[in-house]
């Protein structure tokens, strides 16, 4: 659906009237749902939905009223306006006090229907944008992780990362080294309704495999030679909780079969025991790898990756989201500062496009431990950052004219990021002609292929 078009349903049993009310909204540039019956429009809803619902009050089953009531159940904010017939005004009270947006009394002029609709949607855009910025405020507030970003890719992806939240079911992370899948499980699990229970996390590449089937089901006394005691493995001690499995593409084959059992049956058998436990976790994993194609190389178990791939967020690398750098730099410099009880300058303009110039092959976690060494230890380099960012052994510091050449690189990239691509809005935002603005992009290699929005 495309953003310019918003969307109104339509609920009338009568096939000549949803037309005719249809072609108004459509020709009035408005995305148009028709249903014959309330029940089919039910299905259509959801707390999240930016429309507006325009309803007959006198239909078979369900009728306008029900509806009414059954819609505020999903979303008492929700804008119903419902069509009344001639003398029926004890009605249209009664809807009203139930929470019915308006009501329209036939026979209406088409842009009495046009102005409530209108006025309806209004209404929706701002009830939705304050419950987006009271969740805000709330995960602002509310100890915790913080994921950090303002660009596009991170604003979707905290957007689908809040959601999964409030719901049970396991979940992939997909990202490079450094992304900040760890902290973007932990972000998730803050959110959710497990958050007073424990948050287990453990990386399978980094446990043995001689002890890692015990360090996640545990064991019982003698199971194995110096098993003294019952252990409680990590599965069991998250439960209610979340259990974290970082670097899910290093587990063993054979553990990965007994993982898959734990996964669909939501219990397990300590080594050494026959007897069941039960477990009430959620899991989510994590991975550096494509996973699917490890399960083709025979690497990864195939039934393995789709019980873990039911939902799957992938973290965008720092190179992609350029205009979050100065942001999180800043933050971490903050942290670090605190921390120390040193403090730094801030970062300059051209010191900022050369950290938005570097590709950050360590994405977050290097940016994070370059602002450490910038707070730590700039004073004694009077706070260079190339110096800090290459070593001394680097090559010779940049030029002016090379500093220059990033920054307007740095702001070339950026405008197009902001504009999507469009070369207009870009040459309106950055004051150039168009000539100048397509030999820069030529000079420094940017194409605005690389910057269109998706659809």
């Amino acid at each position: 659906m495309s953003e310019s078009l918003l969307p109104v349903i339509i609920i009338d049993d009568e096939k000549h009237l949803r037309i005719s009310l249809g072609q108004t909204l459509e020709l009035a540039g408005y995305q148009v749902q028709s249903f014959e019956s309330a029940e089919q429009a039910l299905k259509a809803l959801s707390p999240e939905w930016p429309g507006v619902v325009v309803s007959d009050i006198r239909m078979p089953g369900m009728d306008g009223m029900a509806f009414l009531q059954q819609a505020r159940t999903l979303d008492t904010d929700l804008p119903v306006i419902l069509i009344t017939g001639h003398g029926d005004i004890s009605t249209a009270v009664a809807a009203m006090r139930q929470g019915a947006y308006d009501f329209l009394e036939k026979p209406f002029h088409n842009e009495v229907l046009l102005d409530v609709v209108a006025r309806a949607l209004d209404k929706r855009r701002l009830t939705l944008e304050n419950r987006c910025l009271k969740e805000e405020l709330a995960r602002a507030t509310t100890p915790g992780p913080r994921v950090l970003g303002r660009t596009q890719p991170m604003q979707q992806l905290m957007s689908v990362a809040n959601q999964i939240s409030r719901v049970e079911t396991d979940l992939l992370l997909w990202g490079e080294t450094g992304s900040g899948k760890d902290m973007l499980a932990r972000y998730i699990h803050e959110q959710s309704k497990r958050a007073g229970k424990n948050f287990v996390a453990i990386n399978c590449g980094a446990v043995p495999e001689s002890i890692i089937e015990s360090e996640l089901f545990g064991h019982e006394p003698g199971a194995f030679t110096g098993a003294n005691k019952r252990r409680v493995g990590k599965f069991e001690h998250a439960n209610g909780g979340t259990v974290f499995l970082d670097e899910i593409e290093s587990m063993p084959l054979n553990l990965q079969v007994k993982l898959l059992r734990v996964l669909q049956e939501r219990q397990l058998e300590r080594l050494g025991s026959n007897t069941p436990v039960s477990l009430d976790i959620r899991v989510i994993a994590a991975t550096k790898t494509d996973l699917k194609q490890a399960s083709a190389d025979g690497q990864f178990r195939e039934d393995l990756y789709y019980r873990l791939n039911v939902v799957t967020l992938e973290i965008p690398p720092l190179r992609d989201r350029r205009e979050d750098i100065p942001l999180l730099f800043q933050h971490f410099a903050i942290v670090a500062a605190t921390r120390s009880g040193l403090e730094a300058p801030s970062p300059s303009p051209l010191q900022l496009s050369l950290l938005m110039g570097h590709d950050w092959p360590g994405n977050v976690r290097e940016l994070r431990n370059l602002a450490e060494r910038y707070v730590l230890l700039g004073a004694t380099c009077d706070y260079n950052l190339e110096q800090l960012m290459f070593g001394s052994s680097s090559k010779q510091p940049l030029t002016l004219p090379e500093q220059v050449e990033m920054f307007e690189k740095s702001l070339i990239e950026q405008a197009l990021a902001r504009n999507k691509g469009s070369i207009k809005n870009t040459l309106e935002d950055l004051s150039l002609p168009r000539k100048t603005l397509y030999d820069k992009l030529k000079k420094y290699g940017l194409s605005r292929e690389d910057f269109l929005a998706e659809d």
